[in-house]
Order: C-alpha cells, then structure tokens, then sequence
C-alpha cells in the first residue's frame, strides 16, 4: 500500500485535485486492493477551502502528518505570495526522509521555494511560467504536461494530472492497471509528458497564416528584448509594409500594438504572481523605463501597475 498525502493550500484548484486524487480511487476500485491510501493535509488544520468555495475536511496538518510515501501539493491563484514557514520546513523534511514530492499546478511553486527541487526537471502551469522563471531562474523548467524526474513528479494541473497519474500508476502496478484506470475515466488518449500545455499557436491566435503565426510566436519567446518591427518581417521572409498587411487583416491590429498587448500581459503576471519591483518588471518585459512603463499599463488595463498589484 503506498500512503499518499495531499497537502492543500487555501485557493487550490479543485479541477487539478480531482484529476490526481481520482486515479487511486479508481485503482483500488479496479483491482480489488487497497494500493493506496490517502490523507489530506493542511497547512494548520481544520478546513482548506478550494479556489471555487468547495471545502475539503483536513485529516491532518503539516504538524502531525504520520508517515508518509509521498506528498502531492495542491496550490492555485498567486502562490508567490504563500509564505508559511511551518510548511515550507514540513517539504524538507520529507524530502529528508526519502518521501516521493510532488506538486499540480502551483504546487510546484512551493516545491521550489521550500528548495527539494534542485537537480532535478520540473514543470508548473504555464500562467506561472514567467514568474516561476524570474524567481527560481536556475531550476530545470520545462514547458511539458508533466515531469517524473526520480523520487519527484511535478503537473501543469487541470486534467493533466491524470495523464500524470496514468504514468505514475503505470510504473508502480503495470501498463494493464494503469489503462484499466483511464479506460474508467473516458480517457481515450492518454497524453505523454513531453506534450506542450497550451493549444497551438494557431489555435491561440485564432489565425492561419503560416508567417503570420511564426512571427506572433516570435513576440511571444521575445518579451524582455523586443525585437523591431523590420528585424520581425525580415524573418518572417517579407516586407515591412506585407507584415503590416497581415497584422491588419487577419488581426484587425499593428505589429506595435499586438506587441505591446503581449508585453503588457506578461507584465501583468509578473505584477501579481512576483514580489519583482515594478522597475524590474519593466525591465523583463521589454520596457526601458518606469515611467513609460507604467503609462502603457495605464493605458491599457486603466490603473497603474502599483495599484493593479495592490488589487490582484
């Protein structure tokens, strides 16, 4: 019997949660055996309640665990701003005792913080990629579904957690229990890690043009240093005034303005998931002063970045 426990952080997403804590259920179910147990664990006791309001019946708090195979956590909304150290000095210690670790959507972010992810591959939403990258820039991030790295196993979140599960199941009980598992779930196609989290840069923009498409996803990998309009056009292979064209007509916008709305949304998520300077925020998303920085936001979100912040 392998004892799992999910340590739930107030705001977790309860979709992400779902996926994970259901396959072992399904598992044990399936096969007749008690191959898993489960407890869930709070950060003080009592309640956790989830992102949607849903309230989950803590079974213990970070003080008085038991013993443990492994721990998931569970995180959502901005979990740069969880600062709990009891927790942070629970993740430790199990990493200490040999405990498998693992995180679904933000719970990787604490992972991180509480430091047992160093030296080993890790992967987190993409909405918290930015900051995740400004605030552990030497860790191994990938932008996968999912990681199993060792004795650690990290989640994007949402239903990829049971593509995450499938995995883990498979490499402890067999391909046969692990396919029963999805089969039970309606999981017709089970997604291997290394599958990026987000839809296709055609599907995202909701355009089809091949140089149109390449060069939004050229803005999108170069936020910090923008790259010119000219420089974009020349490698996309056409002229200034045919790229134009083409942000005009199939997005009814300018390269300049499409290019900021990136930057600015970027920024955006550095200002509420990141405890980043809003001078150092300008800087990581291609703008060269505060000031010109804060008119943009401004201009386009209606406050300035300190009061957005301040709101989020």
């Amino acid at each position: 019997m392998t004892r799992v426990g999910f340590l739930l952080i107030p705001g977790f997403a309860l979709m992400s949660y779902a996926s994970a804590i259901e396959p072992l259920r399904a598992a044990n179910v399936l096969t007749g055996n008690s191959l898993y147990r489960w407890r869930h664990i709070s950060i003080e006791g009592g309640d956790i309640v989830a992102s949607n309001g849903v309230r989950i019946q803590a079974d213990a708090s970070v003080a008085d665990v038991g013993r443990m195979d492994a721990i998931i956590v569970c995180a959502g909304g901005n979990p740069q701003t969880f600062d709990h150290a009891p927790t942070m000095a629970f993740l430790r210690r199990m990493a200490r005792h040999g405990v498998r670790l693992g995180g679904v959507s933000a719970g990787p972010f604490l992972l991180a913080r509480a430091g047992v992810l160093e030296g080993y591959r890790c992967t987190v939403h993409w909405e918290h990629i930015p900051a995740f990258t400004e605030t552990f820039p030497y860790l191994q991030l990938s932008r996968s579904l999912f990681e199993i790295d060792r004795d650690r196993f990290t989640c994007a979140g949402g239903i990829a957690a049971l593509d995450m599960m499938h995995a883990l199941i498979r490499i402890a009980h067999g391909p046969s229990v692990a396919s029963a598992v999805s089969d039970w779930f309606l999981q017709t196609e089970v997604r291997r890690g290394e599958v990026a989290q987000r839809l296709s840069p055609t599907e995202r923009f909701g355009v089809h043009h091949p140089k149109l498409v390449r060069t939004l996803s050229r803005m999108e990998k170069n936020i910090e240093q923008p790259l010119s309009s000219s420089r974009l056009a020349e490698l996309a292979g056409v002229s200034l005034r045919q790229l134009e064209r083409l942000f005009a007509r199939h997005l009814r916008t300018t390269i300049g303005r499409r290019y900021a709305q990136m930057r600015l949304e970027r920024a955006r998520l550095l200002l509420r998931q990141t405890t980043l300077p809003v001078g150092e925020v300008a800087l990581a998303t291609g703008f060269g002063s505060p000031m010109a920085f804060s008119r943009a936001y401004r201009e386009r979100f209606g406050l300035t970045p300190r009061q957005d912040r301040a709101v989020g």
